[in-house]
């Protein structure tokens, strides 16, 4: 499996790449890969510090993908900004991330560490308790996630 984040300037650069540039790029591709989902997830905010799309300095990237009930997307949101930010923030390791938002309720936390010893700190026992004062088992419907191992020659 790879995951494949691209970040954009702005809408309109993203639009013109999608009308001018994509179907040529998709047509090079083809054959390459057995199951393709695409998001586009809008940014909402930082997580930690002024997010900046630069990998040099991060081994690990974590990715969570959250399916929120319509009736509760403020509160998570209010929730990933005052409990799990700044518990991310404070974990050594933690780097930068960003939360983002697509149609549907779905929201996406990318959060950069520098390497997987280091993400690890953060995770047994603090995990649970954050999730239970955040409040995310009524949050969330349906979350899934990875860690992913960055691959340097990936990056352009």
């Amino acid at each position: 499996m790879a995951h494949v984040f691209a970040f954009w300037e702005n809408r309109v650069f993203y639009d013109s790449f999608m009308a001018r540039g994509h179907d040529a790029l998709a047509a090079g591709q083809a054959g390459t890969y057995n199951d393709l989902q695409v998001k586009l997830f809008e940014y909402r905010f930082d997580v930690k510090t002024g997010f900046e799309p630069r990998f040099t300095d991060a081994d690990v990237l974590r990715v969570a993908h959250s399916q929120v009930h319509e009736d509760r997307v403020e509160h998570f949101a209010l929730m990933q900004q005052r409990v799990w930010n700044p518990a991310m923030a404070g974990s050594p390791g933690m780097l930068r991330g960003i939360f983002g938002e697509a149609p549907g309720h779905e929201f996406l936390v990318l959060s950069m560490w520098q390497s997987s010893a280091e993400r690890g700190k953060y995770r047994p026992g603090s995990v649970d308790r954050l999730s239970q004062r955040a409040q995310t088992e009524q949050d969330v419907a349906a979350l899934a996630g990875d860690v992913v191992q960055l691959e340097p020659s990936w990056t352009v």
